[in-house]
Order: C-alpha cells, then sequence, then structure tokens
C-alpha cells in the first residue's frame, strides 16, 4: 500500500511518495550508472527476462531489498515516478512484469514524464504484469498504477491487467491504492479488496493535504501525517493505522509500514531529491540526494535485523519510539526537524547529511534502548509487532550486563 504526490506549478513540479510494504522488508537505496548493451542482451527482471535495450540511463532507485524493481525512484533527465497497488476484476497473472519492475525499465530507458507512460505501456503490452509482489506472503500479486513527473508536468498511468488509462495532472494530484480515473475505476475497480487497503480514505486525506502544499516540506509534512487532528498512529483491528498516508502496521486483515519515503523537487535545469533510506517517516530524517552521486551507506539490508544497516539501525529506535509514542518521541521529533532545518539552510551534501543524521540515531539509540517503557498499542498491534520483531531477531532492550 502506498501513496504519492504530485504538485504541477508554472516553474516545476514537487513530487513525493511513501512505500509501504510488510514491516520487515528493509528498503534500500541503489544507484545505477548510465550504461550500454551488445545487440541481444537481456535484463532479468524479478519474475521475467526481457530484451534489453542499447543504453540505460543513470537511476536512483528505493527499492524492496528482494526485488529487480523499485518503489520509488528518478533518473538523470528529471523523470521521477511512484507506484501504487490497485486492486481490480481482470485475472492476475501468475508471473510477469511487476509495477516495480515497470517503474525501474521506464526510468532506465525515458528522458520524459511521456517517454516512461510510453515504455510502461508498451512493456505490459507486450509482456503483462503479474507475479508474486509481497515479502511474507509471495503469491500476494496486485495491479498498478503509477505517477510519473517530470519538471514540465506530471502524468496519472492507472492499468487493469494489461489495459490502462491515462490523466495529465492539473494543479495537484494524488493516487492511494485505488482507481481514481473516473471511467476507468467504474469499468475495473475492486471496491472490496480497495476497502480493505484503506484507499478511498486515504486518496480522499492526500487530496486535501496536496492541494495546500507549496514547498518540499509541505510535501514531507503529508508523508507524515497519521489523519485529521492526529500527532501518532491510531490502530483498527482490521487493518492498523492503514487510514493515513505515514502508515503502521498492526491489523488482523491487512498490515502494512511505511518503509520507505522519497521528496522531490523538480524545475528545468535543476532537480533536487530527498530520502529517507528508513522506515517510518514520522521518526526519520529526509536527507538530500543526487542520481549522480552515490553514496555508500554500507551493507544492504535483508528482513533480518543487523545494526550493521542503515535501514536496521534506524527501524530499531523508530519500534522503540513508535510503541509509545507520548514518551520520547515528541523529543525526537523536535530534535530531527532541527536537523533538517539546518541541513536545509546550509545546504549540506548528501554525504555529510547522511552522516549527521546517523549521529542522530546513535544518540537517541543510546538514549531509548535502555529506558523503561510500556507498549500502549491496542492489543492486536502489539500481538502484530511481537512476531515480527521475533522473525527479524530484533532486540528492542540492551541485553542485561555482567556485573
Amino acid at each position: 500500500m502506498c501513496d504519492t504526490l504530485a504538485v504541477v506549478t508554472s516553474d516545476g513540479v514537487l513530487f513525493a511518495k511513501n512505500s509501504d510494504r510488510d514491516p520487515n522488508e528493509a528498503q534500500l537505496l541503489e544507484w545505477h550508472a548510465r550504461a550500454r548493451y551488445t545487440t541481444g542482451a537481456s535484463v532479468r527482471c524479478t519474475w521475467l527476462e526481457i530484451p534489453q535495450v542499447a543504453e540505460t540511463h543513470a537511476v536512483l532507485l528505493s527499492r524492496p531489498f528482494w526485488m529487480w524493481g523499485a518503489e520509488i525512484g528518478a533518473n538523470e533527465h528529471g523523470v521521477a515516478i511512484g507506484n501504487e497497488a490497485v486492486f481490480t476484476r481482470e485475472p492476475y497473472a501468475a508471473t510477469g512484469l511487476t509495477g516495480m519492475d515497470l517503474l525501474r525499465l521506464a526510468l532506465e530507458r525515458a528522458r520524459s514524464a511521456d517517454e516512461a507512460v510510453a515504455v510502461i505501456t508498451g512493456l505490459l503490452e507486450r509482456h503483462g504484469q503479474g507475479g508474486g509482489c509481497g515479502h511474507e506472503k509471495r503469491g500476494f500479486t496486485y495491479h498498478n498504477s503509477f505517477l510519473v513527473a517530470d519538471p514540465r508536468g506530471a502524468i496519472v498511468l492507472e492499468t487493469a491487467g494489461r489495459h490502462w488509462a491515462t490523466e495529465r495532472v492539473v494543479g495537484s494530484r494524488s493516487i492511494s491504492n485505488v482507481l481514481t480515473i473516473p471511467s476507468f475505476a467504474r469499468a475495473h475497480s475492486d471496491r472490496v479488496k480497495t476497502r480493505v487497503a484503506a484507499g478511498r480514505t486515504r486518496f480522499a486525506r492526500t487530496t486535501e493535504l496536496c492541494a495546500r502544499a507549496k514547498s518540499p516540506a509541505d510535501l514531507v509534512a503529508v508523508l507524515r501525517d497519521h489523519g485529521p487532528g492526529r500527532r501518532w498512529p491510531v490502530y483498527a483491528r482490521s487493518n492498523g493505522a492503514m487510514r493515513a498516508p505515514c502508515m503502521h502496521a498492526g491489523g488482523l486483515l491487512a498490515a502494512s509500514q511505511t518503509t520507505a519515503s522519497w521528496v522531490s523537487e523538480l524545475r528545468p535545469g535543476r532537480e533536487r531529491h530527498w530520502a529517507t533510506a528508513t522506515a517510518a517517516p514520522c521518526v526519520s530524517v529526509f536527507k538530500p540526494v543526487r542520481v549522480t552521486e552515490p553514496l555508500d551507506l554500507g551493507p544492504a539490508p535483508t528482513d533480518r535485523f543487523d545494526p550493521a544497516t542503515l535501514w536496521w539501525r534506524h527501524e530499531r529506535l523508530h519500534r522503540l519510539l513508535i510503541a509509545d509514542p507520548s514518551l520520547l518521541a515528541e523529543e525526537y521529533a523536535a530534535e530531527r526537524d532541527a536537523l533538517e532545518a539546518q541541513l536545509g539552510v546550509e545546504l549540506t551534501g548528501p554525504a555529510e547529511s547522511f552522516a549527521c543524521a546517523d549521529a542522530l540515531l546513535a544518540r537517541w539509540l543510546a538514549r531509548v534502548s535502555s529506558r523503561e517503557r510500556r507498549d500502549r498499542r491496542p492489543p492486536i498491534a502489539r500481538a502484530y509487532w511481537r512476531k515480527r520483531d521475533a522473525r527479524a531477531g530484533v532486540f528492542l532492550r540492551e541485553p542485561a550486563r555482567t556485573p
């Protein structure tokens, strides 16, 4: 489950996305340089091998650790794309290109938003979409919608099997696990699954908030939103805290967690991007990143806790703070906001920004990990997270030390 947003202005486009997936499904930032290929070359995507093109563009991707494709990304030509799961009445294919594969292929092959849409629809018609998209439930599959942006505009692309429709964005727009192009939605939407995913509720909320956004910081605030009048998440028995953009898992029927977030400012001749490279934007730092400036962020994370990886170091802090946000989360958020403001004013580069954020993370892990706390979430959410912690090998409390 995800939310993707765009605001089209006279001098550029603002773009943002929360990627919502299984809570232990770590996501990483990954840079790929421009590359050339010989005639007859092929590329192995998540489930399908297809012909490769002669040249691919440089890309920066936010990718679930086990997939070839990506949830969010941008390329050297200022194209940014986010995709969403949508639930339709069309049959789901056992194999094919996943929505994440289509997103990455479009970024690697397109120089504009229009070209990216043409790449996705051409591949969709030729190869189809399908295959397992879930981590814990690998057989879970869905169809996809996309929000494709460049400095000149943005396009919504919605699909159902090999069918598709587009709408050019005027002003602000969001997509949130629900078909939104009216005629296409009437023809293809599965209303039951869409309701379980809380797609319409989040679509209404993101549409309202996106309409007010004037800056990248405004879109960061949308991605951190927990719903009207809510500072921290509220959990429902059926689907946890899936009714707001900043998603937190813990429901009986559906459970998704925001595992990575991204904001872009796309202007002619200048593109700027910020990514968390960590879960839960409400307790994450948005750091500047550049498509053509790779960073060494340490080992790539998996679905097992590893303190050597950025994603899992932060995830330990996230799980400590969010169990009882009233205890220390407000203080952490205040320090986080101050750091983001400092990085913005000083125009700090990506490497230094990540180092500053990691130092903040280390200080707060030391402060929080040994402190006594209560888990104030509902029983269903507490039980859900105990299982995920155990599965990943996450130890939230420091082991007792021998005198």
